[in-house]
C-alpha cells in the first residue's frame, strides 16, 4: 500500500496534465513524473504566495487548474493551425504490432526487476535509516513542509540553522511532493524516502524505453536499452548512497522524460511540445538547478545535429515551436533558477580532490564504469561497441556527442587539477560523482543498439544453416544474450550495486536503532516548541524528522558563529554557573540535552558543551541505553508549560 502511494504521488498529476496536453502512449508514461515535478514546482510559488497550505487537496486543485489550461492551450493551437495551415498534418510515431509493445515493456520490466532487487537489498529494508551526510537535512525539510504547510524556499531556513533568513534558497519541489504523502497510510519518514528513491529508479527504465522508441530505435534495442538501464553503479545508485543527492538523482532519471519531449521541436504538434516542455523545464529547475546547464547540453547537441543533418526538421513549421517553448521555459523556469544566486559562491567554491589519473579517468569513461575500482565489462563493453554502431548508423548522435561531452567532463574532473576545469564543473559543485551519474544513459542506449545490431547479425549468419523462421532465431539469440551478458554480471551486477548502497544503509554509525529509540522516548517527552540541545556532529538531527522532536542544532555544520545555538553548543555544560546559558535555554525552551554515541563522520566537529556533560547536579539521566543517553537540566522543567519566550529557532 504504501510504495502504491507513492508511485501514484510520482505519476498520477502528471499523467492528468500529459493526457490533457494530448501526450499519450509511452511518452505520456515516460513524462509522467517530470510533468508532477513541473506541477509541484510551479505550484509552491503560486499556492505559497496567496496563503494557501501546502496539501493534497490543494495540489490536487492546483493540478486540475493547470491541466485545464493545457488542455485550452492545445485544443486552440490544433484549431488555429487546422485554419491557417489546413495542409499540415502530425507526423506521427509509426505504428508498432502488438509484439513490439509486448518485447519494449519486458525490457522495462527487467530493468524495474534489477532495479528493485538492487535498492531493497542495498537498504536492507525500506525502515532503514540512511547513514550519509545529507540525509537527514532532506528528511527535516519533508517533515517541516508537512507540518508548516508552505514549500516556498524562503520559509525553510530554520532546518539549515536559518531561521531569518529570508533569501535562503534550496530547491525543495521533491520534498514538497513527499511532504504531500508524508504521514498519509502510515508513511513514516524512512519509508517516504526510500519508497521515492525506488520511485526514481523506477522512472529510469520507463523514460529510456520511451527516448528509444521516439527516437526511432527497433523494438527489441528499445527493451534492452531498458533493462541494463539499472546495471549501471555510477547512475543511479552511487548517488543514492553517497550524499545522498536524492534530488539530483531525480532530476537525473528525468532527463530522459525531457529528450523524449525534445522529439517535438522537430516533429511539432501544437503546443503539446512548447508547454509540454515548458512545464518539464519547471520540474527539472526546482529538483536541481545544475540540470538546467545539463539539459542546456542536450539541446545544443540536438540543434548541432540538425544543423548538419543528421536530424530532420521543417524550419518553417517548427519555428512556432521553437519560439513558444524557448518563451516558456523562459517564463516558467527562470523564476526557480533566479533564488539560487543566493547560494552561487557557495555551490561553485566546493572542492573535491582528484581520485583517479587521467587514463584511469579515461578507462572508466570508456567502460562507462566511472568511480568504480573495476569496470562493469560486460555492460561497458558492449554499450562502447554500442557507441561506435550509433556513429555507424547514424542513430541518434547527438547522444553521442553528449557521451563525450560528459564523458570528458567526467575524465578531467575526476584526474586534474586546474582553475579551468573547476570552472567548468563549478555548477556541479565540482564534484566528479556527480558528473559520473550523467554517463550512463548514453551507455544504455548504445548497449540496445549493441543488442539489436548483434541479434540481426547472428540471425542473418545462422538463418541459412539453421530450420528455424526468423522469430524463433530471433528469440534465441536474444536468450543467449540474456543468459552470457545477465550470468557474467551476476544477474545485472546487483550484488556489486547492493553492496555499494549498503555503505550507508546500516544500523549506525551516524544513527543506529538505540538512538532511535532514544528520539522516540523524547517525542513522548516533549511538548510542541519545546528543543532539545544536541551534539552537531552525532545523529541526533535526524530527531525532527524520524520523531518530531526539534533540535537546537538542525545539522551537522552547526549553527553559525555568534548564534545561540552555536553558543549553547560550546557552553552548555556551563549551566549552574553562567546566567546566559540559563537565560539561552529558558528563551529556546530545552529542557532535554541528548548526547549520541555515533558521529556523522569521523572527524566532525563536535559540540564541546554537549561532549562534555556527565551526570551530576545540573544534569540528571532520564534515558540511557547502547547508544544514547539523555539528560534533564536541572531548573529547567518550567519550559515544558511556559509559552515561549523566542521564536528564533536557535538564531
Amino acid at each position: 500500500m504504501n510504495v502504491l502511494l507513492v508511485l501514484l504521488a510520482f505519476w498520477v498529476p502528471g499523467l492528468v496534465f500529459g493526457a490533457a496536453v494530448r501526450l499519450r502512449g509511452w511518452t505520456l508514461a515516460a513524462t509522467a513524473p517530470l510533468l508532477t515535478f513541473g506541477v509541484v514546482a510551479l505550484g509552491v510559488p503560486v499556492l505559497g504566495g496567496l496563503g494557501i497550505r501546502w496539501t493534497m487537496l490543494a495540489v490536487a486543485l492546483w493540478t486540475l487548474v493547470l491541466a485545464i489550461v493545457a488542455f485550452g492551450l492545445a485544443f486552440a493551437a490544433r484549431r488555429l493551425r487546422a485554419r491557417r495551415h489546413p495542409d499540415w498534418t502530425v507526423e506521427e510515431l509509426p505504428k508498432l504490432p502488438l509484439r513490439d509493445h509486448v518485447v519494449m515493456a519486458a525490457g522495462v520490466a527487467a530493468g524495474l526487476v534489477v532495479g528493485a532487487v538492487a535498492f531493497l537489498r542495498g537498504t536492507n529494508g525500506i525502515n532503514t535509516v540512511q547513514q550519509g551526510w545529507d540525509a537527514p537535512f532532506h528528511g527535516n525539510l519533508i517533515r517541516w513542509i508537512a507540518e508548516h504547510g508552505d514549500a516556498r524556499p524562503s520559509t525553510v531556513g530554520t532546518i539549515a540553522n536559518l531561521p531569518h533568513q529570508t533569501n535562503y534558497f534550496y530547491p525543495d519541489t521533491y520534498h514538497a511532493l513527499l511532504s504531500l504523502v508524508f504521514g498519509k497510510g502510515g508513511l513514516t519518514m524512512m519509508p517516504t524516502l526510500n519508497l521515492a528513491a525506488l520511485a526514481v529508479v523506477f522512472t529510469v527504465p520507463v523514460g529510456v524505453a520511451a527516448l528509444c522508441r521516439v527516437w526511432g530505435m527497433p523494438a527489441l534495442g528499445t527493451a534492452a536499452a531498458a533493462a541494463v538501464t539499472t546495471w549501471f553503479s555510477a547512475f543511479p545508485y552511487d548517488s543514492l548512497w553517497r550524499g545522498p543527492l536524492w534530488p539530483y538523482v531525480a532530476g537525473v532519471a528525468l532527463i530522459p522524460a525531457m529528450l523524449v519531449l525534445a522529439r517535438y521541436l522537430l516533429k511539432p504538434d501544437g503546443a503539446t511540445g512548447p508547454v509540454a516542455l515548458g512545464v518539464g523545464v519547471a520540474g527539472l529547475c526546482g529538483l536541481h538547478t545544475s540540470l538546467v546547464f545539463v539539459l542546456g547540453a542536450y539541446f545544443l547537441l540536438i540543434l548541432l545535429a540538425v544543423l548538419l543533418r543528421y536530424e530532420q526538421i521543417d524550419w518553417r513549421r517548427s519555428a512556432p515551436t521553437l519560439i513558444a517553448t524557448t518563451g516558456l521555459a523562459i517564463a516558467l523556469g527562470v523564476p526557480l533558477v533566479l533564488p539560487s544566486l543566493y547560494n552561487a559562491s557557495g555551490v561553485t567554491s566546493a572542492h573535491w580532490p582528484t581520485e583517479a589519473t587521467l587514463a584511469g579517468g579515461l578507462g572508466e569513461t570508456l567502460t562507462f564504469s566511472p568511480m568504480s575500482e573495476f569496470p562493469q565489462w560486460w555492460v561497458g563493453v558492449p554499450a562502447f561497441i554500442g557507441i561506435v554502431l550509433m556513429v555507424r548508423h547514424r542513430r541518434m548522435l547527438w547522444l553521442v556527442g553528449a557521451y563525450v561531452v560528459f564523458g570528458g567532463l567526467f575524465m578531467v574532473s575526476v584526474s586534474l587539477e586546474s582553475n579551468l576545469v573547476r570552472s567548468v564543473t563549478s555548477v556541479f559543485y565540482n564534484d566528479h560523482w556527480r558528473i559520473a551519474a550523467l554517463v550512463p544513459l548514453a551507455g544504455a542506449v548504445a548497449f540496445g543498439e549493441f543488442a539489436h545490431t548483434f541479434v540481426a547479425w547472428l540471425v542473418r549468419k545462422t538463418q541459412p544453416r539453421v530450420k528455424l523462421k526468423p522469430v524463433a532465431l530471433t528469440g534465441v539469440a536474444v536468450l543467449l544474450l540474456v543468459v552470457v551478458l545477465g550470468g557474467l554480471s551476476g544477474g545485472g551486477y546487483v550484488g556489486r550495486n547492493a553492496v555499494r548502497l549498503a555503505a550507508r544503509y546500516q544500523d549506525g554509525p551516524t544513527v543506529s536503532k538505540a538512538e532511535e529509540a532514544a528520539y522516540a522516548w523524547l517525542s513522548q517527552h516533549t511538548v510542541p516548541g519545546e528543543r532539545v540541545m544536541n551534539n552537531k556532529a552525532d545523529g541526533s538531527a535526524w530527531m525532527y524528522a524520524l520523531s518530531g522532536v526539534t533540535p537546537v542544532e538542525w545539522n551537522f555544520y552547526g549553527a553559525g558563529p555568534g548564534t545561540t545555538a552555536a553558543y549553547l553548543s560550546d557552553q552548555v555544560d556551563q549551566v549552574g554557573t553562567s546566567p546566559r546559558v540559563r537565560r539561552d535555554l529558558t528563551d529556546l525552551r530545552v529542557r532535554y540535552v541528548i548526547q549520541g554515541k555515533g558521529l556523522a563522520t569521523a572527524t566532525a566537529i563536535q559540540s564541546a558543551g554537549v561532549a562534555r556533560i556527565a551526570e551530576g547536579p545540573m544534569f540528571h539521566v532520564v534515558f540511557r541505553n547502547s547508544d544514547a543517553t539523555i539528560y534533564e537540566i536541572a531548573g529547567q522543567s518550567g519550559v515544558a508549560v511556559a509559552p515561549a519566550l523566542s521564536t528564533s529557532h536557535g538564531e
